[in-house]
């Protein structure tokens, strides 16, 4: 009972580790992740989603948060026409799951 106790604090700080050394590396490479959603992101990944496809999501997401705010200074710009995609977002949110 004991031993399986030290196991799971073992695995615990392990995890917390990885987690820890997966954000510095984030940092390094500018992804603008926050330890929630880099966690969320790594979940993502554990349980199928490909990651390429993920990753595909997230910068158009950003794209369109982009677009947006810069619609909401300068009324004249649309969403649809500041980034040049003329709605193939679907496909990408579609194959996330690598199948």
């Amino acid at each position: 009972m004991e031993d399986q106790k030290i196991q799971e604090a073992r695995e615990t700080m392990d995890v917390k580790h990885l987690c820890k050394v997966l954000y510095e590396i984030s940092t390094l490479l500018n992804t603008g992740l926050d330890r929630e959603t880099l966690s969320l992101c790594l979940n993502l990944c554990e349980n199928g989603v490909n990651p390429e496809a993920l990753a595909a999501v997230i910068k158009e997401l950003r794209r369109e948060s982009a677009s947006m705010k810069l619609s909401e200074t300068n009324p004249a710009v649309t969403a649809s026409g500041s980034n040049g995609n003329t709605g193939g977002g679907g496909s990408t949110t579609a194959s996330l799951s690598g199948g």
